[in-house]
């Protein structure tokens, strides 16, 4: 009886782990760095801030960070896009 409450206990820890991961903070950018978008979309604009958009990347493409400004960071989006532009920070997986 008391492996099997162990055994309990060792998977409810196990699937609050891999849940905390898949929820848990994204990461910033790193510059540089090919990172996968998170986020279901994010979209990438012409400026940072409230620049005009240009397309949309969707989760698992992947964006290279040059630069910031503010919480926004420039960089070249792979993909549907292929083309540089300004994406929110805050949105990478880790």
């Amino acid at each position: 009886m008391r492996l099997n409450r162990t055994a309990i206990a060792v998977a409810s820890l196990l699937v609050a782990g891999i849940a905390a991961a898949a929820i848990g903070p994204y990461a910033r950018a790193r510059f540089g760095v090919r990172q996968t978008v998170c986020a279901q979309s994010l979209y990438l604009r012409v400026a940072p801030n409230d620049g005009a958009w240009s397309g949309t990347l969707v989760y698992g493409e992947t964006f290279t960070s040059e630069s910031r400004s503010g919480d926004y960071v420039y960089g070249f989006a792979y993909g549907q896009l292929n083309r540089k532009g300004w994406v929110q920070d805050g949105w990478f997986c880790n």
